[in-house]
């Protein structure tokens, strides 16, 4: 499989009043606001979608916050494979990119688990997305539309935006051009005889009740650990439809720019030879817990693996489908490294981890997800301050008197991310 990417950096983003004002120009964005709302108000369940820009360095704050997506298309067609456009393989042909920018989906809240957004102060230290250029969709249901549904429009209308966007990049010298080519088991086996084999054991939240990852457009809930290409997760064949802890739910954004992947990639051929991508699902059942760790260790030793990483999405149960995963892996004689976050309480000295096994000897920590932070008040607000208390690391009395919120680092959208596009880490004293 062979993707080329052609990346635009985007600079600044500003709203035209015509579609003929459209385009970008030295890295400047221009979007007619209008076509995009009625493009994503064909869906029914929208009662009402506003458009607003949010700059790194403003005074602004966006929550709750359900998905972040990185502007992207295919150049023949449409990207996100099972969900717009045609239904077919992705990880081959060209994609363009949006980079420096994204959609960001705000509104009244679906699930208790969304996050904040910060464009200044302290929160930028914990966010990668208080740097980027955010187009904001607020986005309100019509009545009658359930909690699933409410979740899906959101969803959907985040997912149309990125791709609506992407396509204004078409036909724009991109700023770079990265050619990636995936070859078959045997072909890698015979390129790199002498690099350990590795694989990278990639779990994904499917456990219902608004906490679900979408591949292909298929709910994980319906999917058994499977081998995949770096190339399919780097061209929209992941998408979130997570409700989970904002500070470590995988995101789309996360997904389309995997910092896991794209470093196993960057070592891929020169130090590892990177056998192959296992998805793997997370489920709140425990007999399922046991059959993904048996399948998904069972594929890791099928592709020849000698070490392997593993990376958590949420917190919590999922622990232990990673701690069943690192055990299994360990007895196999393949050498594990696992990522996960830490809850240890806002003092520090709770237990960190829910589960663990001996097995569990190299861990990469994200950090502790209960710190808390005083974020100062913000002059703008795009959503509903007043979701604060009921998003999680918020609570009855995270808003200061002064405008302010005292909210856990779990509040913060991407803060302690487990794909590795955080800023926060741990270390043994």
């Amino acid at each position: 499989m062979t993707l080329k990417i052609k990346t635009i950096d985007i600079k600044e983003v500003r709203l035209v009043d015509t579609k003929n004002e459209e385009g970008i120009q030295e890295g400047v964005l221009y979007l007619y606001a209008s076509d995009l709302i009625d493009h994503l108000t064909t869906d029914e369940r929208v009662g009402s979608c506003r458009i607003e820009l949010a700059r790194p360095g403003e005074s602004v704050r966006i929550l709750p916050v359900k998905d972040v997506i990185e502007p992207r298309t295919k150049e023949d067609g449409d990207l996100f494979a099972g969900v717009s456009g045609e239904l077919k393989e992705a990880g081959s042909g060209t994609t363009i990119a949006l980079s420096g920018c994204a959609v960001v989906t705000t509104g009244s809240i679906v699930g208790f688990q969304e996050g904040i957004i910060d464009m200044s102060g302290p929160l930028t230290e914990y966010s990668p997305f208080s740097h980027l250029q955010n187009i904001v969709l607020i986005l309100e249901k019509a009545k009658g539309v359930d909690p699933h549904e409410h979740e899906e429009l959101v969803r959907m209308a985040g997912i149309k935006a990125a791709n609506y966007i992407g396509k204004i990049g078409k036909n724009v010298t991109p700023d770079r051009v990265e050619e990636m080519v995936w070859k078959s088991i045997p072909e890698k086996t015979a390129e790199f005889p002498g690099l350990p084999k590795v694989a990278y054991i990639y779990l994904c939240m499917a456990q219902g009740l608004l906490h679900n990852t979408y591949f292909y457009g298929q709910n994980a809930q319906e999917m058994t650990p499977c081998l995949i290409s770096p190339t399919e997760v780097f061209d929209g064949a992941i998408i979130s439809g997570n409700c989970v802890s904002p500070g470590s739910k995988n995101t789309t954004y996360h997904h389309q720019n995997n910092a896991v992947l794209k470093e196993l990639m960057k070592h891929h051929g020169k130090d590892i030879n990177l056998m192959g991508i296992i998805l793997s699902p997370l489920s709140t059942m425990l007999a399922q817990k046991y059959r993904n760790a048996i399948q998904a260790v069972k594929l890791a030793d099928f592709l020849g693996a000698e070490g392997a990483i593993v990376s958590q999405e949420g917190f919590g149960n999922p622990t232990t489908d990673l701690m069943l995963i690192c055990r299994q892996l360990e007895e196999k004689g393949i050498k594990t490294v696992i990522i996960t976050n830490e809850d240890a309480g806002v003092d520090g000295y709770s237990e960190s981890l829910p589960d663990g096994t001996k097995e569990a000897d190299a861990i990469i920590s994200t950090g502790n997800s209960n710190a808390t932070v005083l974020l100062p008040p913000m002059e703008r607000v795009i959503g509903d301050l007043k979701a604060v208390e009921r998003i999680t690391g918020g609570f009855v009395g995270s808003i200061q008197d002064d405008g302010g919120l005292l909210v856990e680092v779990h509040g913060i959208m991407g803060s302690h991310n487990l794909l590795g596009d955080t800023y926060l880490s741990a270390v043994e004293k």
